[in-house]
């Protein structure tokens, strides 16, 4: 037991407030409604929650102090950026933006880097799934990449979760939703006869589905705007929103096999 506590310099642990469920609904409404002082209740009330996903990383630093406060960092930007609209619990968010910042404080200050040839090994991993999604409308398994590069699957595995961090595009540091986007799941292929059947197949798909759902898609991946403000044009949950994208995704992928 002793074992998976963290131990913070100046702070004891065991007599941290933990705020209820609607303690904490009712402390976000006086924040957003101007009430500084909530705020720090919030910070204060959810410092269990940082302690927890400490405990994970208890052998990657020997300065809990100092990842404690970056995990607080990552608390006050959930507590800055949550909406109460999301319909998903403020941990569920929070969770996220913690740890996107210890993992984050973590790769800037790790001595020990990937090596070249697994950041290599993950491009060209990353480039073959494109190449196979564009002929087969759907992913490679470990099994075919691996058969393919000439390399292990424990090779595959290695480069594919070296991208998790330090190569990731978006770091978690805002949520749609549940809906977190990394690295835009692709890699630009400069072919231009194989963009010009992707975009005649992927247009023919968005002609098939459901305007509602079409016009999702373009507003989210076209545009780039995000779920909440096409909720708040179309005067529905962001949730509805997450759930339409999911659907008009699965249904143009059905389309374009």
């Amino acid at each position: 037991m002793a074992k998976n506590k963290v131990e913070i310099t100046g702070i004891n642990t065991s007599k941290i407030k933990v705020l209820t469920h609607e303690e904490m609904i009712e402390l976000f409404k006086k924040y957003q409604n101007g009430d500084k002082t909530a705020k720090d209740e919030l910070v204060n009330g959810n410092l269990k929650l940082v302690l927890s996903i400490l405990r994970k990383y208890q052998n990657k630093t020997d300065n809990m102090d100092d990842l404690f406060q970056i995990g607080c960092i990552g608390l006050i930007k959930a507590i800055d950026n949550f909406d109460l609209t999301h319909e998903v619990k403020f941990s569920t968010y929070a969770v996220l933006m913690i740890e996107g910042e210890i993992k984050r404080y973590i790769r800037d200050n790790n001595s020990v880097r990937i090596s070249r040839s697994i950041k290599d090994l993950a491009y060209k991993i990353m480039k073959y799934k494109e190449e196979y999604m564009g002929e087969h409308g759907k992913e490679p398994t470990t099994s075919e990449i691996s058969k393919t590069l000439k390399v292990t699957e424990y090779d595959v595995k290695e480069a594919i979760m070296s991208l998790k961090e330090p190569m990731s595009l978006f770091d978690p540091i805002y949520n749609d939703g549940g809906d977190t986007i990394y690295l835009m799941d692709q890699i630009e292929d400069k072919k231009e006869n194989k963009d010009l059947d992707s975009l005649i197949s992927m247009r023919k798909a968005l002609m098939k589905i459901k305007e509602r759902e079409k016009n999702i898609l373009i507003n989210r991946f076209v545009i780039g705007k995000t779920q909440m403000e096409i909720a708040k044009e179309l005067n529905i949950s962001q949730a509805q929103v997450s759930r339409l994208e999911k659907n008009a995704i699965k249904n143009v992928k059905r389309l374009i096999k």
